[in-house]
């Protein structure tokens, strides 16, 4: 008998607690008239975000894993931003889930990141495109790029925008937004090694296999061409004024390449005076008709 009276005691005691408990949860802070939240409430809040922070932080590190110690910090400035808004939403959408009238303040927030989506569009897509250059790596420092029509070596690559230089000396920035509006050539991805070409043109008559000779030898002397893959001669068209040949070779600095094309075109015209191979100019025929009065 005496142990059922202790139990009953020990049940009763432990349902005030529970209810004390219940009470003490269910306490409210009011911070207005439409504004009132429970304990309850901000232990819930307290929690989403907890769990939100270590699946933030678990986001970042996968983000993060292969990148460079400099291209880190760089994604970690603009991660910093994007952490911040996802805490703000996250917080509206709970207190709006525990019973907190937040409607006005969602309307507000809405109309503010339109205004401000509408004012920065442009500065918005080059930051995301550089958050892009540094999760994919498509473009490295040193790396040869063309770019709507512009060649230069990449010198440094920002959030905002990409600094190259050109074979001018001359500083080229580009707003990272044209990496997804434009084709992007990376000349220097599969490594310095080029492969680069000389068009020339000879005249109707001429011996093919001489032209063969002499652009293989003008190519294969230049000492910045690379003997392995060898020079290879292509014969591309006949074309209306001419046949028409290219010489194809291997080079080891393709951001210099004009130079050596340059000397090779010196020395196919040098060759081609000395064995007396012509390069036309075009040719059109015309024909006069009088008409009889």
């Amino acid at each position: 008998m005496a142990q059922d009276l202790s139990k009953i005691e020990e049940t009763i005691t432990e349902s005030s607690v529970w209810e004390n408990t219940k009470v003490f949860l269910n306490q409210h802070i009011d911070f207005s008239e439409d504004i009132s939240i429970s304990i309850l409430d901000v232990l819930i809040i307290i929690t989403v975000i907890f769990i939100t922070t270590i699946v933030l932080r678990l986001v970042l590190k996968a983000f993060t894993r292969n990148l460079p110690l400099e291209d880190k910090g760089k994604f970690n400035v603009v991660f910093g931003y994007f952490r911040w808004l996802v805490y703000l939403i996250i917080l509206l959408i709970t207190l709006h889930s525990v019973g907190v009238d937040v409607t006005a303040v969602f309307a507000a927030s809405a109309a503010l990141l339109i205004g401000i989506g509408l004012a920065l569009q442009t500065l918005f897509q080059d930051i995301i495109s550089g958050v892009f250059i540094l999760i994919d790596q498509s473009v490295h420092v040193g790396d040869i790029i063309e770019i709507d029509g512009k060649v230069g070596r990449v010198e440094e690559i920002k959030l905002r925008t990409t600094r190259a230089v050109t074979i001018d000396n001359k500083v080229l920035v580009i707003p990272n937004h044209l990496y997804l509006e434009n084709s992007l050539y990376n000349w220097t991805q599969n490594g310095s090694i080029t492969r680069e070409s000389v068009s020339v043109g000879v005249a109707y008559g001429s011996d093919v296999q001489l032209v063969k000779k002499l652009l293989t030898k003008a190519a294969s002397s230049h000492p910045d061409v690379l003997p392995e893959p060898p020079v290879a001669v292509v014969f591309t068209n006949f074309g209306d004024s001419s046949l028409d040949f290219r010489v194809v070779f291997t080079i080891n600095d393709s951001f210099k390449a004009q130079f050596p094309k340059s000397d090779i075109r010196f020395e196919i015209d040098k060759l081609f005076r000395e064995h007396n191979v012509t390069i036309p100019f075009p040719q059109r025929d015309i024909h006069i008709i009088q008409k009889s009065e």
